[in-house]
């Protein structure tokens, strides 16, 4: 069922978002206004090492009030291209470069309130190339092993959606026990 955007209005803006009302009509014709954030996309990676570890940074989220685990993100730049964003985000959060970058999917976090799109790529090793270049985003970086993600996500330690979801992605995609997948397989 599709809902039918009669119009849009700015109520807030500045360059990290745009809060929007649309006036919405559902398919039994009720209308209402509806709240929007429109934001520029972000983009991510996943770099793994030959140990199956994924480079993490620990960081402190002001919003929720929560510590966690997340993989190197940010917002993608006015005329950058997401994977050189990501590429960026890597070395700025963790001082490492990571090696070639391929595309490894596409997360709407919450698509219930805004358009943003997460662009995730994933990279096989990093080059350490010194200390983070933007030291406030994370307390900690360390390459955490794959193996434990199920168990950091159920205590807590990782609560990023677009993270879960990337680091989830890869070991399915290795077929790494208890997540279905399969060397060379994509999940259904």
């Amino acid at each position: 069922m599709r809902w039918q955007v009669h119009s849009e209005k700015s109520l807030y803006t500045d360059p990290w978002l745009d809060v929007r009302a649309a006036d919405v009509e559902l398919p039994d014709g009720r209308r209402f206004d509806h709240r929007v954030i429109r934001t520029p996309p972000g983009a991510a990676a996943v770099v793994t090492d030959d140990g199956d570890r994924a480079l993490l940074i620990w960081r402190h989220r002001f919003i929720t009030d929560s510590w966690g685990w997340e993989i190197p993100m940010g917002q993608v730049d006015e005329g950058e291209a997401p994977h050189a964003a990501a590429a960026r985000e890597v070395e700025e959060e963790t001082g490492w470069r990571p090696r070639s970058l391929r595309p490894l999917l596409c997360v709407q976090p919450n698509n219930g309130f805004t358009d943003v799109v997460h662009h995730v790529y994933r990279a096989d090793g990093a080059t350490h190339v010194g200390p983070p270049s933007d030291p406030w985003e994370a307390e900690r970086v360390e390459w955490v092993p794959l193996s434990s993600v199920p168990k950091l996500a159920g205590e807590g330690s990782i609560v990023c959606g677009t993270t879960l979801a990337a680091l989830l992605y890869v070991m399915a995609e290795s077929g790494m026990p208890g997540t279905g997948g399969g060397p060379g397989r994509r999940p259904a």
